[in-house]
């Protein structure tokens, strides 16, 4: 059994080998391929930025201007705001003293009026009264006058 076992043991060892040798093919192989990778990438890099960079230069001042734009309508946005606020409060403060004229005028005015033509209307009926008196004994006597006429 000892031939049998050392045949086996260097069956194994063989074996062991071989992937070794076959894992360090494979690590090797990757590392081979990274840096084929990576010097394919570096010069990839190199020929875009070679075809950016006069675009950049174009694009450069553009991005400073939209810059430069977006500065100032922020700021007149801000202004326009502050003068939004400063006519809103400028209405209000109209309005209000409107109202404070108009409640003065009624009081210095219409009240004054209103009364005036409650006294008018009270002088208008007390003659229409008096005119009615008068005329309703007249119309009295001249009905009285007209039946004596009346021959019937």
């Amino acid at each position: 059994m000892n031939d049998s076992s050392n045949l086996w043991l260097a069956i194994i060892a063989v074996s062991t080998l071989v992937m070794a040798l076959v894992q360090v093919g494979a690590i090797v192989a990757g590392a081979i391929a990274a840096r084929r990778v990576q010097a394919r990438l570096a010069s990839l890099e190199q020929r875009l930025q070679q075809k950016v960079e006069p675009f950049v230069d174009q694009v450069q001042p553009l991005v400073e201007r939209l810059t430069a734009i977006s500065a100032d309508a922020s700021r007149l946005s801000a202004l326009a705001v502050q003068q939004a606020e400063k006519a809103d409060v400028a209405f209000t403060s109209a309005a209000r003293r409107v109202d404070q004229t108009l409640a003065v005028v009624q009081n210095a005015v219409v009240a004054p009026a209103r009364e005036g033509m409650a006294l008018a209307s009270a002088i208008r009926a007390a003659v229409g009264s008096i005119k009615k008196g008068r005329t309703g004994r007249r119309r009295a006597s001249a009905s009285d006058e007209d039946d004596a006429l009346f021959i019937g």
